[in-house]
């Protein structure tokens, strides 16, 4: 066939891929089918049994449209190294992996270090596998969001997972986030912050005092109200006296509650309204001077 003629004709099977149903004798001719397949990757669905089953051919028809893949051969979609390295390229090709394969822990587990969301294609067994879905949160936290009902609610799982990114915690199921234990277990460990935590337990006085003797920082998540409750700010600046920036501006201006943050860290004082500011500051002047009259007559040049 004459250059010009093949290109031609290349040119009209990738305009309309039908045509190429029709001409049984190119379906099998590789030079034509690359051709055809690398300006209109959906051609593929009508190149030979033969050909759908080669990696090069396979290869340039996802280049030019990921959703060609789902034209390949079963054998090729089922072949682990050669996905890897189509979903490298293009992540809409993980969805025509073969079942075979989706259901396979040693690919998974290689995909699901890339991004957590390709959990999602995994095999239902393969989600509800305890020991699966350890490994693969310990690779990424955030596949959390793609386990099993009842692994989202397993204390083990969600630990392991937000170990590794703080962030999976939203994906742990509502009865877990409103375990009063666990959930201060997490903020112990500086494992997650209370935001994450359920709403029940927000409304427990117990539990958010409990949470700010563990991290003052905490204060950050509570509503204006809670953040003008004195008893809850005087936890935080305990713990943490820079906590004192999210109290509420009269709490600020409250000399015991400044007292016990610069007690704790004394640049929290910046943070305190600037009336105390003065008097703190007129307070250490004054002492300075008095501590000045005990000095001897060399200290005090």
């Amino acid at each position: 066939m004459e250059e010009q003629l093949k290109k031609e004709i290349i040119n009209l099977l990738a305009e309309n891929k039908y045509h190429l149903k029709r001409i049984t004798s190119l379906q099998n001719d590789k030079e034509v089918i690359i051709g055809v397949v690398k300006k209109n990757g959906l051609a593929l669905e009508f190149a030979s049994a033969e050909l759908r089953g080669n990696k090069e051919v396979v290869l340039e028809a996802v280049k030019q449209d990921g959703y060609a893949l789902s034209f390949a051969s079963e054998e090729l979609r089922g072949n682990k190294e050669f996905m890897i390295e189509l979903v490298k390229n293009d992540d809409r090709a993980l969805r025509y992996a073969s079942d075979e394969l989706k259901a396979n822990k040693e690919f998974m587990i290689e995909l699901v270090k890339q991004y957590g969301f390709y959990l999602n294609y995994a095999s239902e067994e393969l989600r509800a596998n305890k020991e699966f879905i350890l490994e693969a949160v310990n690779q990424n936290g955030l596949a959390l969001e793609f386990a099993s009902e009842e692994l989202r609610g397993n204390k083990e799982v969600v630990l392991e997972a937000v170990k590794q990114n703080g962030l999976a915690l939203e994906y742990a199921s509502k009865e877990l986030r409103n375990n009063k234990e666990f959930m201060i277990e997490l903020i112990k460990q500086n494992l997650t912050e209370l935001q994450y935590a359920s709403k029940e337990l927000m409304a427990k006085k117990e539990f958010i005092l409990e949470a700010l003797k563990q991290n003052g920082w905490n204060l950050y998540y509570l509503s204006e109200e809670l953040q003008g409750n004195k008893e809850l700010v005087m936890e935080a600046v305990k713990q943490s006296g820079l906590a004192l920036q999210y109290a509420s501006r009269e709490l600020k201006g409250n000399k015991e509650v400044v007292l016990e943050a610069v007690k704790q860290n004394g640049d929290a004082l910046q943070y305190a309204s600037e009336d105390l500011k003065k008097e703190f500051m007129m307070e250490a002047v004054n002492l300075h001077l008095k501590a000045l009259q005990f000095a001897s007559e060399e200290l005090k040049k």
